[in-house]
């Protein structure tokens, strides 16, 4: 019995709406998500309409769920959210041709609907903190979390550009080699280095939301099951005492 009441008492702490991500590769990169923060929601929301859906869509949500979820009606989700003369009530779609797409860029920019699912919130943050200066690479940016990528970094004018700091780090077999020890800030954007934080976690967040909008209404609803269990379990144990007492 005590062993449930602790299984339980688990299950109910990890439930909260607000959660850090796990599995962060790169030191002081991490993000905590809180997806009752609806400014958050809503700011990011705008940026992935204006940085993002051109090449990447989210095509298992659409513009009236979105909305609705995060308290905007429809006239605004249509002036402000809406460039491409959609209607409310269709899927996130682009129009770009993935055979254009993976000849323009070299691989056609990914579905981003699950992309949080699938990789986690900390790799979405860490991949749009960390890109830097690389004259090698085809649009002159490499990124720290995802080497060689093939997208350009379409927030550079927010963030500006960063230069990788490199340093000597031996593997196993005793070899050398050159690997990212930091990045510095190279040439300032529009937004500050805090304010640029914040909007990569409003991004974030929007993703981390899109990959499952139930998402709050699972983990309000899974509490209360669990203490609905909890409760039954208890008069099952005592049900199961007085059915048995006479035998033990």
């Amino acid at each position: 019995m005590k062993r449930a009441f602790l299984l339980t008492a688990l299950c109910l702490g990890l439930a909260g709406p607000a959660f850090a991500a796990v599995g962060a590769e790169l030191p002081g990169y991490q993000v905590v998500v809180d997806l009752t923060n609806r400014a958050s929601l809503q700011r990011g929301a705008k940026y992935f309409m204006n940085y993002c859906l051109g090449c990447h869509s989210v095509k298992y949500s659409r513009y009236s769920r979105i909305g609705e979820d995060l308290g905007l009606d429809m006239e605004m989700v249509k002036d402000n959210l809406i460039f491409t003369g959609q209607r409310v009530s269709e899927r996130m779609e682009i129009a770009m041709a993935p055979d254009e797409a993976e000849r323009w860029f070299g691989a056609s920019p990914p579905d981003l609907s699950m992309i949080a699912r699938q990789k986690g919130a900390t790799y979405i943050y860490q991949y749009l903190m960390t890109f830097y200066a690389d004259e090698d690479r085809p649009w002159g940016v490499n990124n720290w979390r995802f080497p060689y990528t093939t997208m350009p970094h379409v927030l550079w004018r927010e963030q500006g550009l960063q230069r990788a700091e490199w340093k000597d780090a031996e593997n196993g077999n005793g070899d050398k080699k050159k690997v990212i020890e930091g990045l510095t800030l190279e040439s300032p954007g529009l937004k500050t280095p805090e304010e640029y934080q914040q909007l990569v976690v409003d991004l974030t967040s929007f993703l981390v939301y899109v990959s499952e909008p139930a998402r709050l209404t699972r983990e309000r609803v899974g509490t209360w099951v669990l203490f609905f269990l909890l409760v039954l379990g208890g008069f099952a144990y005592f049900l199961k005492r007085e059915y048995w007492q006479d035998i033990h």
